[in-house]
């Protein structure tokens, strides 16, 4: 057994999104703002957009509520955007050399649409092929869940979860699926409580379709 810092392409970019073009500046990292800071300093901004609101910081219902808020966002929400939050990865020698699919399905999603603060709710389906090392199963949830704690795009959130097992397994042979839901869809604009987006990643052979196919069908089995 081997536990390794969490080291993959998404820690070169850190929070960004490289192959979209596009990164986040984190600016409070580069000056070692403390997270009291942070929750400090958010507290106040946000009780100001509750003011512009109309809404009185001195009813007993919301006098802490600026300070709830900024805890909310720095310590869980958005801790995805602290290094220091990244899991640290287990593995295994796989002495049996088990080469068949090794599927983890259901992994919760919880994670905030960067277009409008608003939580993005699902569940991930994660798949490798071991070349000989197999990864903790609970660190596959801890992957799914360091990379929702930011704000994200689906699109992007899929194939950040494939990066890092492969790079942590060293291999091709990942597959990742997420179907959520997106409340800036169900609590504005077209008000639609139904629909889910699936996006999905399917790496080294599991882009042959028996492969992806035994994947498909066994995460969509029980």
């Amino acid at each position: 057994m081997e536990t390794l810092p969490f080291s993959s392409t998404t820690s070169e970019k850190q929070n960004g999104h490289p192959k979209n073009g596009y990164s986040f500046t984190n600016n409070l990292e580069t000056l070692h703002v403390s997270d009291d800071s942070k929750v400090r300093m958010v507290s106040s901004h946000f009780a100001e957009i509750m003011k512009i609101m109309g809404l009185d910081l001195n009813e007993p219902g919301l006098k802490d509520t600026p300070r709830r808020i900024a805890r909310m966002y720095v310590k869980d929400l958005f801790k995805g955007l602290n290094p220091s939050a990244q899991p640290a990865i287990t593995l295994f020698d796989d002495k049996n050399s088990y080469n068949k699919l090794v599927i983890q399905k259901n992994i919760t999603v919880h994670s905030i649409c960067e277009k409008y603060f608003l939580p993005i709710i699902g569940k991930a389906h994660v798949a490798y092929i071991s070349n000989g090392r197999s990864i903790g199963l609970s660190k596959l949830n801890r992957i799914v869940e360091y990379h929702s704690k930011k704000p994200q795009m689906q699109e992007w959130l899929t194939e950040e979860i494939a990066d890092s097992v492969k790079e942590a397994l060293k291999i091709q042979d990942v597959a990742v699926l997420i179907d959520a839901a997106h409340l800036s869809v169900t609590m504005r604009g077209v008000h639609d409580t139904t629909s889910s987006t699936v996006t999905s990643y399917f790496g080294g052979k599991f882009q042959k379709e028996d492969i992806k196919t035994e994947f498909l069908l066994a995460i969509k089995s029980f």
